[in-house]
């Protein structure tokens, strides 16, 4: 039996990138001291979110992939593998980016593809979703919205994904926020996403999440680790903190999938839908 302990992140970030490097730093050594291997930061958390969604609000400062911001990343993630959301600046465009390092580099990085509100206004999409080989595993990533499109995570688990991470920049409900930030309707909709994506693909599923506030936004932390069977193992509620799980990866895929196998059992024939480009669905208006 081989184990993996894996840990998400609920914290704040913010513009200021000595800060948020301070705060990575101390959050690798309390994961590493915890004997955690894998470890998963938040969405935009080098430089911070957007102050808010209308679209006229100012992003984090624009970062290469292969620039010293990164490498300074992987030089402190050194033995553990680290996922990381940044604003990334490449041929003269803006993406919302998730970055995953270890001392040795990158070992993969995803353009968040689904863009909610205005977000539009500060990053280009992306346009894929594709798993890599990792020390710890197989991984895949997906950036906050991304996480509400069933076929983000299915494309990532039909590429091998035994662990999916999310990382997130989610807030409460703008329109109707609850007092009590534990019963927000949009703080259930991160956790419902979070179980059904794991359970529906059968996948370790890591969810970081900001936390505390930022401009106009309010996060719902609620960083977790979920199994197979869409079971929290661990989870900060609405508070900042680290979700420490362990759990025999390859053993816990197999268990899951052993009498129902959902990636196995589908019928691609009977949805060709699927397939076929917005342009070419019929959409019904109501």
């Amino acid at each position: 039996m081989s184990t993996l302990r894996m840990a998400a992140v609920a914290a704040p970030f913010d513009r200021d990138l000595e800060a948020d490097f301070a705060r990575i730093a101390h959050l690798i050594d309390q994961a590493r001291a915890a004997g955690v291997r894998l470890l998963a930061l938040p969405e935009a958390c080098l430089g911070g979110y957007l102050a808010n969604l209308d679209g006229g609000a100012d992003g984090p400062p624009a970062l290469a992939l292969d620039g010293p911001e990164i490498r300074r990343l992987a030089a402190l993630a050194g033995d553990l593998v680290v996922t990381a959301g940044y604003c990334e600046e490449a041929d003269g465009r803006r993406y919302n980016s998730a970055v995953c390092v270890s001392g040795d580099g990158v070992l993969g990085n995803h353009r968040k593809v689904h863009q909610p509100l205005s977000e539009d206004a500060t990053y280009r999409a992306g346009d894929t979703f594709a798993a890599f080989d990792t020390p710890v595993g197989r991984l895949g990533m997906m950036i906050c919205y991304d996480k509400a499109f069933p076929e983000s995570a299915r494309s990532l688990a039909l590429d091998g994904a035994e662990i999916v991470i999310c990382v997130s920049a989610w807030p409460c409900s703008r329109t109707n926020p609850a007092a009590d930030l534990a019963q927000d309707r949009w703080k259930r909709r991160f956790d419902l996403f979070d179980r059904a994506r794991a359970l529906e693909n059968q996948i370790v599923w890591l969810s970081a999440n900001q936390s505390g506030t930022f401009g106009d936004l309010r996060f719902v932390a609620s960083a977790k680790v979920v199994d197979p069977g869409g079971e929290i193992l661990a989870d900060t509620g609405v508070v900042e903190g680290l979700a420490i799980a362990e759990l025999d990866v390859a053993q816990a895929l197999e268990a899951a999938r052993r009498s129902m196998g959902h990636l196995r059992d589908r019928r691609p024939e009977a949805y060709p839908a699927l397939g076929a480009g917005t342009a070419e669905l019929a959409v019904p208006t109501y």
